[in-house]
Parts: C-alpha cells; sequence; structure tokens
C-alpha cells in the first residue's frame, strides 16, 4: 500500500505549530487522518467508533478561528482519538462490552471535555478490551487491535487502541488510562510513549471508587513533548476525583531536558518479585549497557515489594465489585472471562483482606521511598515478554511458569501502582524478536515533571543509537492478520440516539 507519510507522521507539537503559524489547516489534517485510518485501520483494528462529519465541521470553525487572529487552545485543530472507556457526547462509548453496544453518551467525560476545551477534535474512538479488563484489546464488540509491527500479535490494552492508532501515525493525540499498566504496556508494544501521572494531577472521575490511587488517566504519544502537550491541557483540579488537587497545568507543557550526566539511575529486571522471559531479560542488559554511560551512576538495585501480587488482586477485585456488581448480579453471563474472574475474585474477599490490603500498600510505599534515598530513577522492562498473537487471550506462562491469572503477567507495571510513584514507558529500541521495547522509567514520589524531563532527555540521547532509538513499523509492509481480527465480534453495533459508527471494514 502506497502511504504519505510527509504530514500525518508529525509530531503533535510540530502540527500544532504549524496550525498556530497558519501554515498547516485544521481540516486538512483531519482529512489526511481520516485517510489514514481508512488505509491503515483495516490491517490493525485500532479504531472502532468515528464522528467524521462532526469532526469536519470543527476543524472547518478551527480554522476560521485562526483566520480570525482568535486565541488558541494547546490542541487547537488537532484530531484525537478517545480510548472507548471514556464516555464522549454524541458519539458511541461501548467500553468493549456488549452491553453497551448501542451506549451514546450525553455528554463528554472531564477528560475529554478538557482536551475538546483546549481545542482538540474527537474523531474516533479507539478499542480497548471488555471493560478495560486486560493486557490485549479484544471484544466481540469491535475484534482485536493488531500491532502495527505485525497485526498477528496483539497491541497490548488496555489502551492498546490508542497505542496503535499512535504508532500508525493515525491520529495525533489519544488518550489513555492506566490501572495495572494499561497506559504504559500497550505503549512499549508498539513503540511509543505511556505516562503514568501521580494520582490526581489529571482528574479520573469515571473511577466507582473516587479514593483510590491505583487508577488513573493520562497522555500518550509518539514523542514525550506529545505528551506533556496533553498534560498541559488536562491536568488540574477537579471534584469529580477527591484525589486531585491544585496545581499549574502549564508547569507540564515544558518540562525542561534534564542532564543526564547528574542523575543516578537503579535498574531492576524483575522488582524482585516478577516472572520475565529470559529473552526480554538479555534485552534489558543489552540496552543497559548502551545507555549506563549516560549517567551519573546506573547500578543493580534490590528492591522489597512484599505481599505486591496479593495486595494488588484486592485492591483491583475491589475496584470491580464497586463497578460491575448491577451487571453481574443481573446477569454473569453478560460479562466476559476477565472482568467476571476480576469480580467474582472480589466478591468472595472479606473486609479483613480489603483491610489487608490497604495496609500493606502503605508498607510498600514506605519501603520504597528508601530508593529514593540513593538514586532519583527506577528502570526496568516495562513488559515481561514479547507481544504474543492476539488470539492468545494473556501470557499463560513465562519460563514455562504457569501465571496466577490473567493479569499476572503485568506485575511489573502494577507493582509500581501499589508505589503510586510517576512512571513512563519509552520507546527504547526492538527486543530480540524484531518487536519494540519499551523502557519503564519510575521516578520519585510526586516528580511527575522530573521524570518527563529525564525523560525527554533520554529520548534525545537514545534518537543517535541504533540499540536505543524508537523504532517505526512499515506500514507499507502491512498484511491481513491471520484470523481475522473481526473474527470474534458476535454482531455489529447498534447506535441510539444518534451519533456516528465505524469498524474495521467500515473504515
Amino acid at each position: 500500500m502506497a502511504l504519505d507519510d510527509t504530514l500525518v507522521s508529525l509530531t503533535a507539537v510540530e502540527l500544532r505549530r504549524m496550525i498556530g503559524a497558519r501554515q498547516l489547516s485544521p481540516v486538512e489534517l483531519l482529512e489526511a487522518c481520516i485517510a489514514r485510518i481508512q488505509a491503515v485501520n483495516p490491517y490493525i483494528n485500532a479504531v472502532t467508533a468515528t464522528a467524521y462529519e462532526r469532526a469536519r465541521a470543527e476543524a472547518r470553525a478551527a480554522e476560521r478561528a485562526v483566520m480570525a487572529g482568535e486565541p488558541l487552545g494547546l490542541l487547537h485543530g488537532l484530531p484525537m482519538g478517545v480510548k472507548d472507556l471514556e464516555p464522549t457526547a454524541g458519539v458511541l462509548t461501548t467500553y468493549g462490552s456488549p452491553l453497551y453496544r448501542g451506549h451514546v453518551p450525553d455528554e463528554d467525560i472531564e477528560l475529554v471535555a478538557r482536551l475538546r476545551r483546549a481545542g482538540a477534535i474527537v474523531a474516533a474512538k479507539t478499542n480497548v478490551p471488555e471493560m478495560g479488563a486486560g493486557a490485549n484489546s479484544r471484544n466481540t464488540v469491535w475484534g482485536a487491535t493488531g500491532n502495527p509491527f505485525n497485526p498477528n500479535l496483539n497491541a497490548g490494552g488496555s489502551s492498546g487502541g490508542s497505542a496503535a492508532a499512535l504508532a500508525a501515525d493515525m491520529l495525533p493525540v489519544c488518550t489513555g488510562s492506566d490501572t495495572g499498566g494499561s497506559l504504559r504496556i500497550p505503549a512499549s508494544k508498539c513503540g511509543v510513549v505511556g505516562f503514568r501521572p501521580s494520582p490526581g494531577v489529571v482528574p479520573s472521575v469515571r473511577k466507582p471508587l473516587g479514593w483510590t490511587p491505583i487508577s488513573v488517566v493520562g497522555p500518550m504519544g509518539r514523542t514525550v513533548a506529545d505528551a506533556c502537550l496533553q498534560m498541559a491541557a488536562s491536568a488540574g483540579m477537579h471534584a469529580g476525583d477527591p484525589l486531585s488537587y491544585p496545581l499549574d497545568p502549564l508547569q507540564f507543557l515544558n518540562p525542561g531536558v534534564a542532564d543526564l550526566g547528574s542523575l543516578r539511575v537503579a535498574y531492576t529486571e524483575d522488582f524482585g518479585a516478577c516472572d520475565v522471559d529470559d529473552g526480554i531479560r538479555a534485552t534489558f542488559r543489552e540496552k543497559i549497557a548502551a545507555m549506563r554511560h549516560l549517567f551519573a551512576a546506573c547500578d543493580p538495585i534490590d528492591l522489597d515489594v512484599g505481599e505486591a501480587h496479593r495486595c494488588f488482586d484486592v485492591l483491583r477485585a475491589e475496584a470491580f465489585v464497586a463497578g460491575m456488581r448491577d451487571a453481574y448480579e443481573k446477569d454473569p453471563s453478560s460479562l466476559g472471562p476477565n472482568t467476571r474472574a476480576n469480580f467474582e475474585m472480589g466478591a468472595a474477599m472479606s473486609l479483613k483482606d480489603c483491610a489487608w490490603a490497604q495496609a500493606e500498600q502503605t508498607r510498600l510505599i514506605k519501603r520504597f521511598q528508601r530508593a529514593y534515598d540513593d538514586y532519583d530513577l527506577i528502570l526496568s522492562p516495562t513488559t515481561p515478554v514479547s507481544p504474543f498473537p492476539w488470539t492468545q487471550l494473556y501470557a499463560d506462562k513465562i519460563n514455562g511458569v504457569a501465571q496466577e491469572n490473567y493479569y499476572r503477567w503485568l506485575a511489573l507495571t502494577y507493582v509500581v501502582t501499589l508505589t503510586t510513584h510517576p512512571a513512563l514507558t519509552l520507546p527504547c529500541g526492538r527486543d530480540a524478536k524484531g518487536m519494540p521495547f519499551g523502557l519503564q522509567i519510575v521516578g520519585r514520589f510526586r516528580a511527575d515533571r522530573e521524570v518527563l524531563a529525564a525523560a525527554q532527555a533520554m529520548e534525545q540521547a537514545f534518537a543517535g543509537s541504533d540499540v536505543l532509538q524508537r523504532p517505526r513499523p512499515d506500514l507499507a509492509a502491512l498484511r491481513p492478520a491471520e484470523p481475522a481480527l473481526t473474527s470474534i465480534v458476535t454482531s455489529p453495533p447498534q447506535l441510539q440516539g444518534g451519533g456516528e459508527t465505524g469498524s474495521v471494514s467500515a473504515v
């Protein structure tokens, strides 16, 4: 397939600069993105519902605002993909669940509302696992999302559609969210940036347990600067998230570029508790060897994360019980296997389990701080395995070790979730199988800006290294996945109350 990369492959930051300088029309950009979606989405199925006609009207309005010299928002005229867990006014929002096959919300959730107020134009929704449960973005409503580097392999999740859309240059701005790694894992598998902010920095108003720190929303981007741009447009207090607090969102717009030569860095292959494939361990050691000269120190570290696995089991299940109880009690079979498993795990727990988990997380957080007495950052692999076929629901074994449940293989990221520290996954070359490798960068407690500054510096340093630089997929070489990515769709979505939709066959 012949593809014109000259416009859609530019970063969000550069596209926004060109729009503001009257060098690029938002209308032209939107049409280029739609053309790219139509050309590439049949191969990877990252985009689900679309809102092209409304987006075209908004792009024309954005163009008029530029020509009239009006004040422009941070994201003015940039087409955006919204993860299908975030409600969008007038646009089909299914959560990847047959229960919401025809659900068209009346209002945007706060994250989407903020990004639209900053000038972003909602062009499409992006694919997810059912209810966000798992790190393989497949469901019976839309089908599976294939990896842009190989559509037969999975794109990660739960923000898999967003990560794949960014990597394939379909859209310059995409949203994500993260409980056990849902921003970081798909970004790692698709070769883009995913940033998990500290709880409360970007308000998450849809979580059923408002006080939990394990679920956040945050940005993805092709570059760290693109993630910073979205952070600046979305951060700040909102009463819908009781963990949010007053802050200046513009602090994230230009966090600076850290002096890597002054940073003391520690690294771990497994946090002392996570199963990691031998091939990924070897790749990580290769990456560390190629970058260690950049830092003042780069040392291995031993960490004590206690009973992190059981702790995450309880806290995750608690949230699913809060959110899924009505649906489960009405009809358990209406929920997919991952969602149902989480609910049933939580329903069998007691108040003693919940109290223990809260206390264990507190103990873990306190112990984790000790590492930062001597180091500024902790590095690790983001995922323990190379992308596997999308037909495999999850990584059930790592190095022959059976995984206890469908999300145990996400431990490298959910251990960090429990600490509440900010964490970013940065593209870091390829693994031994030729697929993208993501480096997880974990900063100090509430040091979001410092993590972004360090990641920006590392991104610049990696750009000159064949071993470390961001990989790019060969989209011209894409071939249809086998089996077809929509083979698990049970029936097409039905609209209620207007809106637009699209599928792998329609776009």
